[in-house]
């Protein structure tokens, strides 16, 4: 089944923010040999993927609104913002990003997770890792710090501008 891409128009049934063309050209811009060696049907499949993955980890952090109630992706997105673009003699103005188009940013960064979905689940069943382990009587230690999902930092710096709040800081107050 041919693969259905978002173009910023609310395309029916549209399951990828880009094409394997697009995203072909973005990694051989970029040297990466890993894209080139899949199948065409392998591509399609990992961008899909990827692009079920961006819905279920960034839907809650986007910023504006869906354009449509109807539409199955978040973008396009209309009232997103991105911060101090314009700076005038008044102040500075944000910059209003258009409604009918998915942002240059969102559609890498599905090209990223893409070749990363080629490769292993993007969400991956969880497992704490073990802090010690005794072999008899068994005895096992879970570490209370540990990671307890993988995170794509690249995609999210690619992503920063598009999405409310961060998860990648936090502040801490002295009362």
């Amino acid at each position: 089944m041919a693969l259905i891409v978002e173009d910023g128009t609310v395309v029916t049934g549209a399951e990828s923010y880009i094409t394997v063309t697009a995203a072909d050209t973005y990694f051989s811009n970029r040297g990466d040999a890993t894209w080139a060696a899949l199948t065409a049907t392998k591509k399609e499949e990992a961008l899909r993927k990827a692009t079920d993955y961006m819905t279920q980890a960034y839907r809650p952090r986007w910023k504006g609104y869906r354009k449509d109630g109807t539409q199955l992706l978040d973008w396009p997105r209309s009232f997103v913002y991105l911060e101090p673009f314009v700076h005038g003699i008044v102040g500075t103005y944000p910059f209003l990003v258009s409604d009918v188009i998915v942002p240059t940013e969102v559609k890498n960064a599905c090209a990223e997770l893409a070749v990363k979905a080629s490769a292993a689940a993007l969400a991956p069943d969880l497992e704490r890792a073990v802090a010690s382990e005794t072999i008899g009587p068994i005895s096992t230690t879970y570490d209370a710090a540990s990671i307890e999902h993988t995170r794509y930092r690249a995609i999210d710096l690619m992503l920063r501008p598009y999405l409310t709040g961060s998860s990648s800081s936090a502040s801490l107050v002295r009362t």
